[in-house]
């Protein structure tokens, strides 16, 4: 009988735990115009093991405001950034690629130079997940995800 008991009230623990998303981020780098730009991005690719989630905000000590944003095509073609209030969609097993002319962390008001091979802290707010804090190297030269510049034309 005391067997039966745990093992249901285990099985009832097992159950009311949540399940969340899984979330690694990698690929991650972060850049500016030029060294004494007030502003910067950070690119990355978010993977998701888990369930759905919502990448809903994101800040940073090295700006005044950190803000998630998006390229979109205005009128006669012109592409504009934007401010993405409600966020982002994390599929269940999916990902969101933060690239260069799409979504990326906007950091506004830097409160310092981006300096190469410097290390942002940022901070991921999700609304399943919560907060996951990254260390984001500052890559000045870098063109694309999987893309680095060798000084050879590439």
């Amino acid at each position: 009988m005391f067997k039966t008991i745990l093992i249901a009230g285990a099985s009832a623990l097992f159950l009311a735990v949540p399940s969340f998303a899984e979330i690694t981020v990698d690929d991650a780098y972060a850049r500016s115009a030029s060294p004494m730009a007030k502003s910067g991005a950070a690119f990355m690719m978010i993977h998701n093991s888990g369930e759905a989630d919502r990448l809903i905000g994101a800040s940073s000590d090295a700006a005044a405001r950190t803000e998630l944003h998006t390229h979109l095509e205005g009128e006669n073609g012109v592409m504009r950034m934007v401010h993405v209030e409600e966020g982002f969609d994390l599929p269940a097993e999916g990902m969101i690629a933060m690239q260069r002319g799409g979504k990326h962390v906007m950091l506004m008001g830097l409160k310092g130079a981006m300096e190469q091979d410097a290390i942002v802290t940022i901070t991921l707010t999700f609304e399943k997940a919560g907060d996951i804090v990254i260390d984001v190297p500052v890559d000045l030269e870098r063109q694309d995800h999987g893309v680095m510049k060798h000084g050879s034309g590439n």
